[in-house]
């Protein structure tokens, strides 16, 4: 069974899995659809064709599905995705998708979203990711796996982010950051591998080696010539 405060309120239509507490004042939109084992803890706002996984835990002040932050938008039906044992700290924000971009915002598995994080419409955000405190998206943003957003970042609209990168802190990400790296100033830059995440990832010393000689080859300048 669910057990629902009785400050909250759920329309009728909406969908809440078996041993999920909906706390006080939270309000639950008749298109929503809440998996098994979730906890809203209080004053969450779920709204429009929002799904969310099973095993999720969302803290107050908390907004999910609502209209995209796009001009371009009439008010068609679209979607936010998110996947399983996600945790959502107090003031994130995840938008619906936009007809332009497919209709659907998707958030994978595992994910860890600090206090006043943001999805952007039409974003596809990976498994195991951690934003933290004011990690923003623009929109139809790609975010890979594993990836580390630090605090008061943001993507830039359609921007990417590859698989086990990091983003430093206080870093504006303009265009793409490849797979493993770590990206940080102001405006960002690469900074060399992520090799203290893919480390605690169990990644072994051969591939490690690899991918140090492709970053090398690839993206480190020689010495007599300065990055630009």
């Amino acid at each position: 069974m669910s057990l629902i405060d009785p400050a909250a309120r759920i329309e009728d239509g909406a969908v809440i899995g078996a041993g999920t507490t909906i706390g006080p004042y939270c309000i639950v939109g008749r298109n929503v659809v809440i998996g098994a084992n979730c906890k809203l803890l209080a004053y969450v706002y779920a709204t429009g064709q929002t799904t969310i996984g099973d095993g999720c835990t969302i803290y107050p002040f908390v907004s999910l599905g609502t209209p995209p932050q796009s001009l371009g938008y009439r008010g068609e039906l679209t979607r936010l995705e998110i996947g399983q044992g996600c945790i959502i700290r107090e003031q994130t924000t995840m938008s619906a998708g936009t007809v332009a971009g497919g209709g659907v915002t998707r958030v994978g598995d595992r994910g860890y979203f600090m206090n006043c994080s943001h999805v952007g419409h039409d974003c596809v955000v990976g498994n195991d990711v951690i934003f933290a405190t004011s990690a923003t998206l623009g929109g139809h943003c790609e975010i890979g796996d594993f990836v580390f957003i630090g605090g008061l970042s943001a993507v830039h609209q359609f921007g990417r982010v590859g698989s086990q990168a990091m983003v430093g802190a206080s870093t504006i990400v303009r265009s793409d950051v490849i797979p493993f790296a770590i990206a940080n100033g102001q405006i960002a830059r690469l900074a060399g591998l992520n090799l203290v995440g893919m480390k605690r990832r169990n990644f072994s010393g051969e591939r490690l080696a690899m991918l140090r000689s492709f970053y090398t080859n690839c993206f480190t300048a020689p010495a007599s010539l300065p990055i630009v």
